[in-house]
Parts: structure tokens; C-alpha cells; sequence
């Protein structure tokens, strides 16, 4: 999945395809999730957000389901 980098101090780039309601976050420890089922608003609303890392830890990491890729 291809991603664009954002400005976060935890978030370093972040994907999402639209078709499967995937999110693919990458971090910059290196780590990528992938989160299944959110909704192409709540991508639009946490890309556009002032305040991506808040927007992940308030809104997407305690409500979607989450695995780790491996590479």
C-alpha cells in the first residue's frame, strides 16, 4: 500500500485503500499497522486533522482492530 508522510511525532506516513477500509500507519520506531474497517470519513477527518497523533490515539487506536505487517 502506498502511503504519504505526515507531520507527527509518533505517525511518520500513513495509507489508506479505500475498497477494503484498510489504514496502513506507519511509525517512527519502524513499526506498520494495518487497521481494518474505517470508514473513508474517519481517514478524510484524522489526514486532514491539525493534530494527526491525537486524532490516532483518540479516535482510531482504542476503536479499530489492528495487526502488525510484516515486511
Amino acid at each position: 500500500m502506498e502511503r504519504q508522510s505526515v507531520k507527527s511525532v509518533i505517525l511518520r506516513s500513513v495509507g489508506y485503500d479505500e475498497s477494503t477500509k484498510i489504514l496502513e500507519i506507519e511509525f517512527h520506531k519502524g513499526l506498520v499497522y494495518q487497521f481494518s474497517g474505517v470508514p473513508p470519513k474517519v481517514y478524510k477527518d484524522f489526514i486532514h486533522s491539525s493534530e494527526i497523533g491525537r486524532y490516532f490515539t483518540e479516535k482510531i487506536r482504542p476503536r479499530f482492530s489492528s495487526k502488525p505487517v510484516v515486511a
